[in-house]
């Protein structure tokens, strides 16, 4: 990892801009070449059920680290100049903007990577609880085998 590189994780209930955040990490380097990023919402189902709300609890301190070491890895895997990690906690709504990922490196294969495992990990390894509000009641998400099988090929 270069000198320049900017990794920066944060957890809040603020939503964020991507546009203005895709634009702080490519304006770190100009030995960028590639930027990957995903955005993660809010659905209105899930399991077939209408979701009205959702409510995302999580650990402070040890959230936060267990992301930093996340995208620490992914850092050293791919050799990133820049990555950004935005989590959001609190109440949600169906659209409502929950995660960003954003990676930079010298080629887009190793930023494509890294924003997928950075999400892989993070669905599997950070400390976030999620319950569901419902027409039939509410419902603590979780974990799903297939976030998983998608962590484990890393």
């Amino acid at each position: 990892m270069g000198s320049t590189a900017r990794l920066k994780v944060q957890v809040g209930a603020a939503d964020f801009d991507a546009g203005e955040e895709i634009r702080l990490v490519q304006a770190l380097t100009d030995s960028i070449g590639g930027v990957a990023s995903f955005i993660g919402a809010m659905r209105s189902s899930n399991d077939g059920r209408r979701v009205d709300s959702m409510s995302l609890e999580h650990y402070p301190g040890m959230t936060e680290k267990a992301l930093g070491r996340i995208v620490d890895e992914a850092a050293n895997r791919w050799q990133l100049l820049g990555a950004t990690v935005i989590h959001r906690v609190g109440e949600f709504f169906p659209g409502d903007q929950i995660v960003l990922v954003v990676t930079a490196a010298s080629h887009r294969g190793e930023a494509f990577a890294a924003c997928e495992f950075i999400m892989d990990y993070l669905k599997t390894r950070a400390p976030f609880w999620k319950k569901e509000r419902t027409s039939e009641g509410d419902f603590w998400v979780e974990a799903r085998d297939s976030d998983e099988q998608a962590a484990d090929r890393w």
